[in-house]
């Protein structure tokens, strides 16, 4: 959520770094790339469908041979012939268009999968910071509006265009069959068709890009408003957040008004290009029917080709709708998956002998003038548990993200050794106060961390956290279902399960930023049990909630505004009378620890 320095959310203005979005080029570079593994089903359905066209394109002559054997005035039996190739035309014509379409919304389908499939594992992979300064209304935007607009896009879009194609292709090619005459006054209407759809795409490419933003900046305000809602009342902001939730729904609102009325001379000019093809084709076939160029069931059939070619040339140009809108969004999910992977991983280099995370020369900041580390250096030996200890503010939350690769330093360097143990799993992980149980069972949201891990590991990390006991006594043990809408875990046990999680996962390196604070008094002390437990054998940097954790740290780091001040043992930073000295007095004299 983005805030301003005072904490009050929603107030920030309007010029969020929004994630990317692809050029047209990039795009379809993409798509092609996410094709390509299918191109076998692709030339399938292709194909199917061109010979269920072809085939009802028999459709039109055998009408136009009724009608010359009625105006020859020929006896009834000899409609027998083109009445039956008519039935057997629509059964084949019937089963292999759904043959053909079937395939193509099979490979639609496909392709659509693979797309959410790279998106969201980019997206996983994003610094937190990135995803802070686009807002998560952009994101979520692009997850929920943008996937949509695809998926409908390739569930019905993509088939019936396919078809429409195939279909204006051949039937054209049929009239010239019949009469070229007739094929070159049907394209009298191609002009005003092709100068609507040119009209069309080159106001529809803004028009939905900019819809998609703004719905977009609408949800974050939302967002922001009703995470808020407290701070919101308690400032008495109420006012101010619903002008700006009516702003911005605003212009989503004339945004959508402009595409409905661009829809709206999409259609008027459509229609315009029929009358004018289906009436030069019909006074076409009047005169080469008085010359005797051809019969009347000839002229019929290609006024009934023209008139067949309604649908599918509407269909095709109307489908630029929804390709327009579909394309939009595919840019903007192509525009995530494409973010370098160097904006979305932590460097793992070698660092000094003996070093496990070195942090050289860092500073990070949040916006312009909103500096919170400045040339942060610290080195994390091999096995040394080194705890981050400052009043609220002083930056320690920040280093712990950017050790553990959550967000990116904006100067300076993060490198984790190569050679620490555990090469299979993360480099490292970090376990925060805010734990969140996935809805399933128990083992499966274990497993998220190792997917291979036997039961039997599941209840050895368990019993390494001082968790098993209470979690085979679940209704069904590993089994009972947890989350929203199962078993719900009270927030000691939540964190228990993160840490169960982290010995799973086995990283050489931890990361623990302040995942005890959530224990509350009663359980402080076992919840800070099964953290040191997690840590053991392991490289770790701990964000301080309670001056007990700093204690049993190997070294002590102490941070105010963005800076290291102090760092030794607690003895030898207690007798030197510094930062933290005063933090421990002030804890010791309370007997409980402030928020650090």
């Amino acid at each position: 959520m983005t805030s301003t320095p005072s904490g009050i959310p929603g107030t920030a203005d309007d010029s969020a770094e929004l994630l990317p979005i692809a050029s047209g080029a990039r795009t379809r570079a993409a798509l092609r790339t996410l094709i390509r593994p299918d191109r076998g089903r692709a030339l399938l359905g292709l194909g199917v469908l061109v010979g269920a066209t072809a085939g009802g394109l028999l459709v039109q002559p055998l009408l136009g041979r009724i009608v010359d054997i009625v105006a020859d005035g020929r006896p009834a039996d000899a409609l027998t012939l083109p009445v039956v190739l008519l039935l057997v035309v629509a059964v084949v014509q019937g089963v292999t268009t759904t043959l053909g379409l079937t395939q193509v919304a099979r490979l639609g389908e496909t392709v659509l999968a693979r797309l959410r499939e790279q998106f969201v594992e980019r997206a996983l992979q994003l610094p937190a910071d990135r995803l802070e300064r686009a807002g998560a209304g952009d994101l979520t935007a692009r997850v929920t509006g943008d996937v949509a607009r695809v998926a409908e896009a390739v569930r019905s879009a993509l088939p019936e265009m396919a078809r429409s194609v195939l279909a204006i292709v051949l039937t054209l090619g049929a009239m010239a069959l019949l009469d070229v005459r007739f094929l070159l006054a049907a394209l009298l209407a191609v002009p005003v068709q092709a100068l609507t759809a040119r009209w069309y795409v080159r106001r529809a490419v803004t028009v939905y890009a900019d819809q998609r933003v703004a719905n977009g900046a609408q949800q974050q305000q939302l967002l922001e408003t009703i995470g808020g809602a407290v701070t919101v009342r308690g400032h008495r902001l109420e006012e101010q957040h619903t002008e700006k939730s009516a702003r911005r729904s605003r212009k989503a609102v004339e945004l959508t008004m402009r595409s409905v009325h661009l829809v709206l001379g999409f259609y008027a000019r459509l229609h315009i290009a029929e009358y004018i093809g289906l009436a030069a084709v019909l006074v076409t076939g009047f005169f080469l029917v008085r010359d005797g160029s051809v019969s009347i069931g000839t002229a019929t059939a290609a006024a009934l080709y023209f008139h067949s070619l309604f649908g599918p040339v509407n269909a095709a140009l109307v489908l630029l709708d929804d390709a327009q809108s579909a394309a939009a969004g595919l840019a903007r999910l192509v525009g995530v998956t494409d973010i370098e992977e160097s904006a979305v991983q932590l460097p793992h280099q070698r660092t000094e002998a003996g070093a496990a995370v070195t942090v050289d020369a860092v500073s990070h900041a949040y916006g312009p003038g909103r500096t919170v580390l400045h040339e942060v250096s610290l080195t994390l030996r091999a096995g040394e548990h080194v705890a981050l200890v400052g009043t609220s503010g002083a930056g320690k939350s920040t280093l712990a993200r950017l050790v553990a690769g959550v967000q990116q330093p904006t100067g300076g360097t993060v490198s984790v050794a190569q050679s620490a143990p555990g090469p299979a799993g993360p480099s490292v992980v970090l376990v925060t106060q805010e734990v969140h149980v996935f809805t399933g069972t128990l083992a499966e949201d274990l497993r998220l961390a190792r997917p291979d891990a036997t039961d039997a590991d599941l209840r050895t990390a368990l019993a390494t956290v001082h968790a098993l006991e209470w979690a085979e006594a679940l209704p069904e043990g590993l089994a009972t279902v947890v989350g929203e809408g199962g078993h719900r875990l009270d927030p000691a046990r939540a964190q228990q399960l993160a840490l169960a999680r982290l010995v799973l996962a086995d990283p050489p390196v931890a990361v623990l930023d302040e995942a005890t604070a959530e224990a509350g008094s009663a359980g402080a002390r076992t919840l800070e049990r099964s953290a040191e437990a997690a840590l053991a054998g392991r490289t770790a940097l701990v964000v301080a909630h309670r001056l007990t954790q700093a204690v049993a740290a190997d070294r002590i780091v102490v941070l105010e505004a963005g800076r290291v001040v102090e760092s030794g043992t607690h003895d030898e930073l207690r007798t030197a009378d510094g930062t933290y000295a005063t933090l421990w007095r002030a804890w010791s004299g309370s007997r409980a620890a402030p928020h650090l």
